[in-house]
């Protein structure tokens, strides 16, 4: 992709770690971050071995500090905010055989945590990163949202995630509003019930297969669309 970078959050593993391959294998420099260092260099020293330019990054989402930090590593063109937790509330029953709670019964403390690194790590991230893809006149950020997160199919249970990935949605609107005919392209994609830890072995989509949205949205042309939904590479309802 012509010497650019690309900046993944949580890319240790997962859909993470294989949107960072993908990216890599296509042309890109990718700086896979992790919250643990260790982890950030183990995978990317397994991605180093395929052949693939891959940098690891300490960052974590949680922290101002370690956000503001950002500003160190240099250019990035190209932002996926992957980096999410599920509260064990809303685990998938497939996953860990527990049944997902009802908003009556999980308390406020529980969807704090996951909209802190679910919602406000990317809103964190794109504030340290979209000014200098604003000054330089080409961005694109790709949140990894979810379907839990649809307003337009909003049902009960995983109180925590729904709400903390309808304001991953929320965000990427206001943002591609925000940076509209700058050249930075700001969407959300929903890869899908895809096999990870989060995932869990109920799931029906391999990682490789979950993350081509992604990288289809990292890769839009200057002409490509901003502020939508994407699920297989095509819009989906809010």
């Amino acid at each position: 992709m012509g010497g650019r970078i690309a900046l993944v959050t949580g890319g240790n593993r997962g859909l993470g770690f294989e949107t960072a391959r993908e990216l890599a294998g296509v042309g890109f420099r990718v700086l896979l971050t992790a919250r643990d260092a260790d982890k950030a260099e183990v995978a990317a020293g397994g991605l180093r071995g395929e052949g693939l330019d891959v940098v690891a990054c300490q960052l974590d989402v949680g922290s101002e500090e370690s956000c503001a930090r950002l500003a160190g590593v240099g250019p990035v063109d190209v932002l996926i905010n992957n980096a999410a937790v599920m509260a064990e509330s809303d685990r998938n029953p497939l996953a860990a055989g527990l049944l997902s709670q009802s908003a009556l019964n999980v308390a406020a403390d529980v969807l704090r945590v996951a909209f802190e690194t679910n919602t406000l790590g990317a809103y964190r991230v794109i504030q340290a990163l979209a000014p200098g893809m604003r000054e330089r006149g080409y961005g694109r950020i790709v949140n990894v949202s979810s379907g839990l997160g649809q307003l337009n199919e909003m049902g009960g249970g995983y109180p925590a995630y729904r709400v903390s990935k309808a304001g991953l949605n929320a965000l990427t609107r206001i943002f591609a509003a925000e940076l509209r005919d700058t050249g930075v392209l700001v969407n959300a994609v929903c890869p899908g019930w895809v096999k990870t830890d989060m995932g869990g072995p109920g799931a029906q989509i391999e990682p490789k297969e979950g993350v081509r949205t992604i990288v289809w949205a990292a890769t839009l042309p200057d002409s490509g669309p901003t502020g939508g939904f994407y699920r297989d590479n095509q819009p989906i309802p809010w």
